[in-house]
């Protein structure tokens, strides 16, 4: 009994310390901290150095304080996997400047480097919704004039008395290289050593407004109505920029490099004045994801095989990862097979295959976005479709969690301790109602990304697996001592008096938190196709089964005997544990937290089977701790009875 105390009070700490790791992350204002700097170096280097030669030796000095202190602030962040690469990332930095390289080099990696540290360290770097640019004239007249000038010449009344003297937002050298987000960065926080202060104190949707409306400064009105032709004509532009989270953080220089430095200018122009277009024109097509897996091809003929790999898991990410929900409602095989051919992208990327692989692959895998692409324009008026799809979702979604909470309420009826069910049942309907708030945050608060999303849903998993483990183990045991209506009445009852309530709750909780979320997505993409009559139906369909299905394991459960019991409780908990061991790992590769090896093996999502040897093989040795677990109870058994 003291050995399930113990493992009652390790879950207890399993719990917290993985919703620490999910929630905490470094100072969000530390973070921003150092992305300003490494955008000010990114900008401002070219003032002090050029052909290898010194132009301004206050400037170049200011440049090595700056990248010094943007390596002792990374190495103060919060301790994470990537962290001492970010730090190796800034010295590569350091020397490049020390070394007074090439203005353009260094860009390269202070961009990159910031680039990194948001994905390590995320921190919004967009509105949660197109701001208002029009209302932010008032705003600039009223809080930045007098320093910038009326039409951002750097030269306003206030401003021409300052040292050093305020940013002309007319240099277009210096706005080709200033992304939206930099602006916002510098008006909530503020520059150190020099006058501009932080307006932290205005609300966010205005800071968001006016960095959008100071970029206007840079342009003209003839850039901002070619632009809105470039925008709606030009595919490969809007293929670089398909979310506010893109705009934001993309220069024009960047863009420029894309497709061309005239339709860069031009866009930006127009999107500086109309951001609200970038969320109005998102096709359901796989072309953002062509385009990233053929810029990780070029990049991997040049030998550049981490710029290689970046685009491909942005390849999944930005191109697949948001068309997940609605193609999982109309083909969730084909889905399946699109994941698992980027998955093996990413492996042939890791093993250094021959050229001739990669192509033949990118070729596979936009065999099956054409099919995909078939798939998502297809009309939506087919109510049997929707139906089939809403019913179908929440069975698939929702049945591993059913079959955990399930077991728990059977667990505590044999135990004979209704009084320890609300703990349960609290912990379900709360994962249901932080699930839905969760969404809501994702959708209209904060700019939740893919991988985001992903390592959630790898991190749940692999607790509920760790979990669920621990606690098959500890039935397996008890199923092998006999003598179970006399172990209940003496010895359970009394322990689930003490410490057992938190645990009840946590892993309920889990076991249905980390289905919701993906849930939610699924039907909101299911939503805006239409039928939501056949939607409902469809979900009030699927209810009724998941309720019968419980009923069933219930009463079933009821009539077992207790030792029976929690034998076949054991057997059902531990291959839980081997699905969501394959089913955690698998997130967390499309993440790209862990590597990707794939193998020639048949995917299977409802056992949490994906063709990777780090999935498959996290699996083999789950599976091995619970065999040998298992024949060790029944070892310890025969030697006491």
């Amino acid at each position: 009994m003291l050995g399930f105390l113990k493992l009652i009070h390790r879950a207890a700490v399993c719990a917290a310390l993985l919703l620490l790791a999910m929630t905490a992350s470094a100072a969000e204002s530390d973070v921003r901290r150092i992305w300003q700097i490494l955008d000010y170096l990114a900008v401002d280097y070219r003032g002090a150095v050029k052909d290898g030669a010194v132009l301004n030796a206050s400037e170049f000095a200011e440049m090595r304080e700056f990248v010094k202190t943007s390596q002792t602030k990374l190495a103060a962040l919060d301790a994470h996997p990537e962290q001492l690469a970010l730090v190796k990332e800034a010295g590569v930095l350091a020397a490049a400047i020390d070394a007074r390289e090439d203005p353009a080099r260094v860009a390269t990696l202070a961009k990159s480097l910031g680039n990194r540290l948001l994905a390590v360290y995320p921190v919004a770097s967009s509105p949660s919704a197109p701001p208002n640019v029009a209302a932010a004239a008032a705003i600039y007249q009223a809080q930045c004039a007098a320093c910038h000038g009326a039409s951002g010449n750097g030269d306003g009344p206030l401003g021409v008395r300052l040292e050093p003297r305020p940013v002309a937002f007319t240099d277009q050298a210096r706005a080709r290289e200033r992304s939206v987000f930099a602006l916002y960065q510098a008006i909530s926080q503020g520059i150190e050593g020099t006058p501009m202060v932080s307006f932290a104190a205005l609300p966010e949707a205005d800071r968001w407004a006016l960095a959008f409306y100071i970029g206007q400064f840079a342009h003209k009105q003839e850039e901002v109505t070619a632009g809105e032709a470039v925008w709606k004509d030009n595919a490969a532009v809007r293929a670089q920029l398909t979310t506010l989270d893109g705009l934001t953080r993309t220069t024009e220089g960047d863009l420029a490099k894309e497709v061309g430095v005239e339709p860069a200018a031009a866009a930006m122009a127009f999107l500086h004045v109309h951001p609200e277009a970038v969320v109005q024109m998102r096709p359901l097509t796989f072309d953002i994801a062509r385009q990233r897996l053929a810029q990780s091809e070029e990049a991997y003929d040049s030998k550049d095989f981490k710029r290689a790999a970046d685009l491909a898991l942005s390849a999944y990410l930005d191109g697949v990862e948001p068309l997940e929900p609605t193609l999982a409602t109309r083909d969730k095989a084909l889905l399946g097979r699109i994941e698992a051919a980027m998955s093996q992208f990413r492996s042939l990327l890791s093993s250094k295959a021959s050229l001739q692989e990669i192509k033949a692959q990118t070729l596979r895998i936009d065999d099956l976005f054409k099919e995909a692409d078939s798939v998502l324009s297809t009309a939506a008026d087919d109510s049997t479709a929707a139906f089939l799809g809403s019913f179908t979702i929440l069975l698939r979604e929702g049945l591993e969690a059913l079959l955990v909470v399930v077991a728990m309420v059977a667990f505590l009826r044999k135990a004979e301790r209704p009084d320890m069910l609300p703990y349960v049942h609290a912990g379900w309907v709360g994962a249901l109602a932080l699930g839905a708030v969760t969404w809501a945050i994702a959708t209209y608060v904060v700019n939740v990304s893919g991988a985001s999303r992903e390592v959630t849903e790898g991190l749940s998993s692999l607790f509920a697996a760790v979990v669920l483990l621990s606690v098959g183990m500890w039935m397996h045991q008890k199923s092998t001592a006999g003598k179970w209506q006399q172990y209940i009445n003496e010895k359970l009852s009394a322990a689930l008096n003490r410490k057992s309530a938190f645990f009840m709750f946590s892993l309920s909780f889990i076991a249905v938190y980390r289905e919701v979320f993906e849930t939610i997505l699924f039907y909101a993409a299911l939503w805006e196709q239409g039928n939501h009559a056949a939607v409902l139906g469809g979900l009030v369909a699927g209810l009724v089964v998941l309720l019968a299905v419980a009923f069933a394991l219930l009463k079933f459960s009821a009539r077992l005997p207790i030792g029976k019991f929690f034998a076949w409780s054991s057997m059902l908990v531990a291959v839980l544990a081997v699905v969501l061991t394959g089913k955690g790992v698998a997130a967390l590769q499309e993440a790209g937290w862990i590597g990707a090896l794939a193998i020639n093996t048949p995917r299977i999502d409802f056992l949490g089977i994906f063709p990777s040897a780090q999935a498959l093989g996290a699996q083999i040795v789950v599976a091995a701790v619970i065999i040998l677990g298992f024949a060790m109870n029944a070892r310890v058994a025969r030697g006491t009875s």
